[in-house]
C-alpha cells in the first residue's frame, strides 16, 4: 500500500510534533517552514524538511506539494499568510485535503469560508477535553464526530452494574445508544509452588450488545449521542 503523502506547513510546536507523528505511523511527510533552524530540527524526522515562503506557489510546486494527499497549514503567528497558503493549496495546487489550524474562532470562520476542509483548534480542543476530564472522570474517552454528536467511553455508573441493557433501557432514559462493551476479564490462575498468585485481567469487546448482557461495575460503555443527551448521564 503505498503511503499517504502529508505536506505540514508551519513548524511550530503544533506543526512540529504533527511532522514527527504522521512519520512514525508510516506516512511520507513534507515539512515545510520559512525558519531554517525549525527545519534543520525536524530534518531527520520525514522524508523531506524545507525552508521555503508558502505563499510562493512556484517554490511549492519545485517541492512537489501540489501532489500531496493532505495538506496541514500549522502557520500560527502570521496569519494573513496562513489564509494566502490556504488558498494556494486549495485554489490553485488544487490539493484533494487542506487542513487548517486556526487560533481564534473568527480565524477558525475565515479558513472555512475561504476553502478548509476542516479547522482544527488545538489549544481549545485540548481545554475541552481537559474540563471533559476533570469535570466527568468516569469519561475514559470521548471522540467528537461532528457538531453535537459525540462517542464517549464511560466506566459503568453504580446504578448500571448488575441491570441488563434491557432494564437500563439507555436510548429511552437517556436518548443515547450503547454500541459496544470493553469488558475487563479477571482469571485467577492455578496455585503453584513456584510463583506467587497473582490475578490476571483481559480485556475484550462486546461489540454487538444484547438487551439481555448485564452490565459488570468495571465495564466501558462505548456510547453515541447528542452531547446535550451523554451529558446527563449519571456520573456515580
Amino acid at each position: 500500500m503505498t503511503p499517504q503523502r502529508i505536506a505540514v506547513i508551519g513548524l511550530g510546536r503544533f506543526g512540529m510534533a504533527l511532522a514527527r507523528r504522521l512519520s512514525i505511523h508510516g506516512a511520507e511527510v513534507i515539512a515545510i517552514d520559512s525558519e531554517e533552524s525549525l527545519v534543520n530540527e525536524v530534518r531527520d524526522d520525514v522524508a523531506l524538511a524545507v525552508r521555503l515562503d508558502s505563499t510562493d506557489e512556484a517554490a511549492l510546486r519545485s517541492q512537489d506539494v501540489d501532489t500531496v494527499d493532505v495538506c496541514v497549514v500549522a502557520i500560527g503567528e502570521n496569519f494573513e499568510a496562513a489564509l494566502l497558503t490556504t488558498v494556494i493549496c486549495k485554489k490553485n495546487l488544487r490539493i484533494p485535503q487542506v487542513l487548517c489550524r486556526a487560533q481564534t474562532k473568527f480565524h477558525a470562520q475565515i479558513f472555512s469560508q475561504i476553502g478548509a476542509d476542516e479547522v482544527i483548534q488545538p489549544e481549545q480542543n485540548a481545554g475541552d477535553m481537559l474540563g471533559r476530564r476533570l469535570a466527568h472522570p468516569r469519561v475514559n474517552d470521548y471522540i467528537k464526530l461532528s457538531e453535537g454528536f459525540t462517542i464517549i467511553e464511560l466506566l459503568a455508573p453504580a446504578r448500571f452494574a448488575g441491570r441488563t441493557v434491557r432494564e437500563i433501557d439507555l436510548r429511552s432514559a437517556y436518548g443515547v445508544n450503547l454500541i459496544a462493551i470493553r469488558r475487563v476479564d479477571s482469571k485467577v490462575p492455578e496455585q503453584s509452588a513456584n510463583s506467587a498468585d497473582q490475578t490476571s485481567c483481559t480485556k475484550r469487546l462486546i461489540s454487538v450488545p444484547r438487551p439481555d448482557d448485564r452490565i459488570d461495575a468495571t465495564d466501558l460503555l462505548v456510547l453515541a449521542g447528542p452531547e446535550e443527551s451523554l451529558s446527563k448521564l449519571p456520573q456515580e
